[in-house]
């Protein structure tokens, strides 16, 4: 295989996962990584990839990259109803207990699922314990403010147009405050080393705060957002108890993420 065409097939599968590691072109185009890192260096030089440590990215994937909520909600459906069907079974049909629902599509898509269900099991079963749900995303708010069987507790602050959500210090403080059984949290990016983060510092700063106060943490991550890294980390691989994403995570994230003792589903 030429060099050309090798680096158009590489550019291909860049622009389709948005990631690649050197070690993987290496293993599927059976050549060195030093001719990986060549190849890489040349499509740099062109603008069609971005290098970073050990691998590339797609050139428009930067650490301050933030795409708002209406756009996220259209893309990658399947994988992320897959994902929030898996999280869906990890609260209880009984309608006992407390979840926390972080800001974010993915998690938008549990909420949507958690108010059909809840609406479902009133209809057959009649009047059931209500259900508390946190969050701080107006558009989950909106969602499931009106659902029998659901108790929805409202987290305020200043809300940020882009996502939708309560961030500041009243977000902060009141996300201390409380307790849940389980929290379910979006995430822009998840990586072996650098662990999780997202664009914003002030959504970071409630991130953190959710993930330090819930006895357990679901992060609900597609495989867009795996061995990525964004500006602002706001927690490790091992304040995490469980990872459901879409896809096998890459060998160094599987890895990491097994050393942190996290649980990883792939719906």
């Amino acid at each position: 295989m030429f060099a050309e065409e090798r680096q158009q097939l590489i550019v291909g599968l860049i622009t389709a996962s948005g990631r690649a590691s050197v070690t993987d072109l290496a293993e599927r185009f059976s050549i060195t990584t030093e001719t990986v890192r060549r190849d890489l260096a040349a499509l740099e030089a062109a603008g069609s990839v971005r290098r970073v440590h050990g691998g590339a990215v797609s050139p428009d994937r930067f650490s301050t990259n933030e795409e708002s909520i209406l756009v996220r909600t259209d893309q990658r459906q399947p994988e992320k109803i897959r994902i929030a069907e898996a999280a869906l079974a990890l609260i209880p049909q009984d309608g006992t207990g407390s979840v926390l629902i972080d800001a974010g599509s993915t998690t938008e898509s549990l909420a949507e699922l958690l108010a059909a269900r809840t609406a479902a099991t009133t209809a057959i079963s009649g009047p059931v314990p209500e259900l508390v749900v946190i969050t701080h995303s107006l558009p989950i708010a909106a969602r499931l403010s009106a659902e029998p069987g659901i108790a929805l507790h409202l987290l305020g602050g200043k809300v940020r147009g882009l996502t939708q959500a309560a961030v500041g210090q009243s977000t902060v403080e009141a996300a201390r405050r409380i307790r849940p059984d389980v929290a379910f949290i979006g995430t822009n990016g998840i990586h072996a080393a650098f662990g999780l983060s997202t664009p914003d510092p002030e959504e970071a700063a409630v991130k953190a705060a959710f993930v330090q106060s819930a006895r357990r943490i679901v992060v609900l991550a597609d495989s867009s957002k795996l061995d990525a890294e964004t500006l602002v980390q706001f927690a490790s691989l091992k304040d995490l108890d469980t990872l459901i994403t879409d896809t096998k995570p890459s060998p160094d994230l599987a890895d990491a993420l097994a050393d942190a003792g996290v649980e990883v589903v792939v719906a």
